[in-house]
């Protein structure tokens, strides 16, 4: 049998001229593309014309396609001699679940390449004004999610906070209150700044900027909601400073520019 290969391939916060170069080859080699909701349909319109087009994409407490389900038709098609694609927002394996997916592919022999992605816990923040890192403000960062594989288990919020430097929750905008609540409650000053940005990278990316005591309530405010990021530490407070317009950019024009760097290249 002549087995296909798959390729997880991180599609960057949603800015989709944040493609990697080899990404967006893989996209444009595709037999089957399986996307997550997140995804910039300015790089689905990339695939080939004779490519099929799968969305498996989840929101909170609705998943259409269940995981096992997403492992089963990455396997299929690829046991089927198909080069397919899984294109993830963020990174494959920055709370992606490419590692899960990556096991499957293992299990059945199937040749797969991790295409890593910008992730939207750097990347994300970086369009809002806000460095990770900065040598006067944090020296390192924390990324976790805001629930665990079960759902309803919480994080060690005592332990998260006496830790150093910037502090990232993916998914936790559901908890917003709770988590912010809970790192006073085990040490965190209440004026530590904090934000939430939404839709991060995106033409439609919001934002609010508070302290762990004022940012549920800014956020209501203003009526921000997930997919949004929430960052904790000194190094929201650049935010004004560092913010930045993006430069609006067609991706066909990106494609075009990259074409002669990509020609002739296949993942």
């Amino acid at each position: 049998m002549n087995t296909g290969n798959v390729w997880l391939v991180g599609a960057g916060p949603g800015d989709a001229g944040l493609i990697t170069v080899k990404g967006l080859h893989c996209i444009q080699s595709a037999d089957v593309i399986v996307h997550d909701r997140l995804v910039n349909p300015e790089l689905i319109a990339q695939v080939p014309e004779h490519c099929e087009i799968i969305n498996v994409g989840k929101e909170h407490d609705y998943h259409p396609i269940p995981q096992e389900e997403i492992n089963q038709i990455l396997v299929k098609h690829a046991l089927a001699g198909k080069q397919v694609v899984r294109l993830k927002g963020g990174d494959p394996y920055v709370f992606g679940r490419g590692g899960e997916e990556a096991e499957v592919l293992v299990q059945h022999g199937i040749q797969f390449e991790i295409v890593p992605g910008i992730s939207s816990s750097i990347g994300g923040l970086a369009y809002a004004g806000i460095p990770v890192t900065h040598r006067d403000y944090a020296s390192g960062f924390h990324v976790v999610t805001g629930h665990t594989a079960q759902g309803n288990e919480q994080q060690n919020w005592k332990v998260l906070a006496q830790l150093e430097g910037t502090l990232i929750i993916l998914m936790g905008m559901t908890r917003l209150a709770e988590i912010c609540q809970q790192l006073i409650l085990h040490g965190k000053s209440p004026a530590t700044p904090a934000a939430v940005i939404m839709y991060a990278s995106h033409p439609k990316q919001d934002r609010a900027i508070g302290t762990l005591k004022t940012l549920a309530a800014k956020v209501e405010e203003k009526n921000l909601h997930a997919p949004a990021l929430i960052v904790i530490g000194e190094v929201v407070n650049l935010s004004a400073m560092l913010s930045f317009t993006p430069a609006s950019l067609i991706f066909s024009e990106i494609s075009s520019k990259l074409e002669n760097v990509t020609d002739g290249a296949r993942p």
